[in-house]
């Protein structure tokens, strides 16, 4: 056995001893669970390439920006007492558990014993950080009679503010989760234990109530919970949860600072039906809801989320799945806000929205999560990271003209920011997807994305192997080889994206201008076959045995999506999208404009995959018009011209200039700007 193979088998004894440790503490879950992101084994170009450059480049240039920036200094002097802390949040921290996080998960695939004595290393200098009854937060350690600003005189007593030392606990325990997981190590556990054994002699029904100010801590806490069985950990996050709503802001202040929206606190968490406030927080909320609702039983909190969801993607969400579109406050606006010019979609906001939507799915079993989930990934989610894997985008705008500039809208990539939570999110989100492919209920696997490779399962105590060949984005073909040890009767559930069904999104707040007329076709072992769809998956039940394929057929058309009417800054207007990619044209192909282009209704598209630009991608071209303005600046004419659309996730890799993702289909009125 080799140390790869080695390293798998262990990583597969420590996912079973979590599982049966927690066995025993829980008497519920989500109906339906996850196959392991260690189970999956990617042999695809569009993925394994971003999981490579996470891993060889994206990872060492997050360590070595939280070096340079100060960041794991900050712990050096916690551990001392001395000092002064030398960056400007005090949610920095979380910047070094996040690539913790994401390095201990590439780990898990790529043996490194260079990167695991690193982290060795790092973890030493957080646990001399550590205070001796576990408290966490440089911020505060270095010098505890002058922390900075945010943290407060006192522990805790700014947390429901701006403090975020729960924000801090909690991505510690996703990171020492994740370490654990991969390594089968306890040393950052261990550290994450004695903070979360802290909280739970800190906060409860007879001691301190807060609800915390940026929410993940209750994420954290279930997942230690799912390690240890130590039911404190989820009767806290629950806890938790349920201070939301009860503080006396200005109900009557339209300020989402001051009457508490901003931070999902106006009013009890099962009273909300509204997607509200900072994005990125509401995102970690719902998600740590769903959460303990699978673990509780807690309707309320179900019914909660239910509601949101559908109001968060029925009224708030761009076109290509970012959420978040209100700069001031990182914040949703109110139903149908959705700006393009000054849109700011958060990539943060983008990986929650992912977190949150796989929740959704274990729990309900509908493919319309996995909808979103696709949308938001491949298109607003890696976005946010440019194809060098060492560029990264904070906001992802819909628009960028000459003519228009807002702050809150970033024209190009930067290497890192003040605030990079989003970059570190990124490098922990990326090596994770082999969990989102695979789910399993009982006997019935569901099959949610669409990547090369092979999935690991057990069915009825039967080993079972999914393989796909596809390739997925640019092509609809996909073949599965379905490979259990022995005759095994079983339920495969393929999911039939909502964009292969005239959906364009699940709900009416985006539609296609005209029905496609085509239909999945699904094959097994060369025989066309009739095939139910339920809760949006075909369902072929069978028994099966070595080596059945079952092949299917994805229409894969170029699609013209059009808004609902009631967002202002799409009427007339149109989007274009290819099976789950979303498509903008940018100044690079487009003589050296974007925001000048008319797509008429009859315009044709044709696609073609280039191998050489942009790491590789499959374009749309189209016979359109575009207004012009003669040297004079007095005449105003239309031309014809050819349109080259590209990925809208491979947007800003070529230098700055305009993008747009909506296209008027004719001119309806002029808007005269003068510098």
């Amino acid at each position: 056995m080799n140390e790869k193979q080695a390293m798998k088998t262990k990583i597969g004894i420590l996912i079973w001893s979590s599982l049966t440790l927690t066995a025993y503490a829980q008497k519920q879950d989500y109906p339906i669970q996850p196959v392991p992101f260690t189970s999956v084994k990617f042999a695809d170009k569009f993925w394994n390439a971003r999981i490579e450059t996470n891993r060889t480049v994206t990872i060492p240039a997050s360590f070595q920006r939280c070096d340079s920036t100060g960041r794991i200094k900050n712990f050096i002097m916690a551990a001392e007492h001395k000092g002064k802390f030398c960056t400007v949040y005090p949610f920095d921290d979380t910047d070094i558990y996040k690539t913790i996080e994401g390095a201990s998960y590439s780990l898990a695939e790529h043996p490194d014993p260079a990167l695991a004595r690193y982290l060795d290393s790092l973890i030493n200098i957080i646990h001399k950080a550590q205070e001796p009854d576990g408290y966490l937060y440089t911020a505060r350690s270095i010098d505890p009679l002058n922390p900075g600003p945010w943290a407060g005189p006192e522990r805790w007593i700014n947390e429901q503010k701006m403090s975020h030392e729960l924000y801090n606990a909690g991505h510690l325990y996703e990171a020492a989760a994740a370490h654990y997981m991969a390594t089968g190590k306890r040393n950052l556990l261990d550290i994450a234990l004695r903070n979360a054994d802290l909280l739970v002699r800190t906060f409860g029904p007879q001691k301190k109530h807060v609800a915390p100010g940026h929410e993940i801590v209750e994420m954290g806490l279930v997942r230690l919970y799912r390690i240890s069985g130590k039911k404190d950990y989820l009767d806290l996050a629950k806890f938790f949860i349920e201070q939301r709503g009860h503080k006396d802001y200005n109900k009557k202040s339209k300020n989402e600072f001051e009457n508490g929206k901003y931070f999902q606190d106006d009013i009890p968490v099962i009273a909300q039906d509204e997607a509200e406030g900072h994005a990125v927080r509401a995102m970690y909320l719902y998600s740590g809801m769903a959460d303990v609702a699978a673990l509780t039983g807690d309707t309320s909190f179900l019914k909660a989320i239910d509601r949101i969801w559908d109001n968060m993607v029925g009224k708030k969400m761009y076109v290509q799945g970012s959420i978040g579109a209100v700069g001031d406050g990182e914040r949703f606006g109110e139903n149908y806000e959705l700006p393009n010019a000054t849109a700011y979609n958060e990539t943060c906001a983008a990986i929650g929205s992912v977190f949150w939507n796989q929740r959704m799915f274990l729990l309900h079993g509908d493919s319309k999560y996995i909808d979103v989930l696709e949308k938001t990934l491949y298109n607003g989610l890696i976005s946010g990271v440019g194809l060098d894997g060492k560029s990264f985008f904070y906001t992802n705008a819909m628009q960028i003209s000459k003519n228009f500039r807002t702050e809150d809208t970033e024209p190009e990539r930067s290497g890192w920011f003040t605030c990079s939570c989003c970059p570190t999110n990124v490098v922990r989100l990326i090596p994770s997807i082999p969990g989102y492919v695979y789910a399993q209920n009982g006997n019935s696997v569901y099959i949610n994305l669409f990547i090369s490779g092979t999935g690991n399962l057990i069915i009825n105590n039967k080993k079972l192997s999914i393989t796909q060949q596809n390739n997925y984005p640019w092509d609809g073909a996909l073949q599965f080889t379905i490979n259990p040890e022995s005759a095994l009767e079983a339920t495969i559930r393929i999911r039939i994206p909502g964009w292969a069904q005239d959906e364009a999104i699940p709900s009416n707040l985006y539609q296609y201008e005209s029905p496609s007329g085509k239909k999945t076709e699904i094959s097994v072992n060369g025989k066309q076959v009739a095939y139910e769809i339920e809760h949006g998956y075909a369902v072929i039940s069978r028994k099966w045995k070595k080596n059945d394929r079952v092949t299917v057929d994805l229409p894969m058309e170029v699609r013209r999506v059009a808004a609902l009417d009631k967002i202002d800054d799409d009427k007339g207007k149109v989007a274009l999208q290819r099976g789950p990619i979303m498509y903008c044209a940018e100044w690079k192909d487009n003589n050296g404009q974007a925001c000048n282009i008319i797509v008429p209704r009859d315009a044709v598209f044709s696609s073609v995959y280039d191998a050489n630009l942009l790491n590789g991608v499959l374009v749309l071209k189209a016979d359109v018009r575009s207004v012009q303005i003669d040297p004079s600046g007095q005449n105003i004419n239309t031309q014809n011209t050819t349109l080259t659309a590209i990925p809208y996730y491979s947007w800003a890799n070529r230098g700055k200039g305009e993008m747009t993702v909506w296209f008027p289909e004719r001119v309806t009125d002029l808007t005269l700007l003068t510098k």
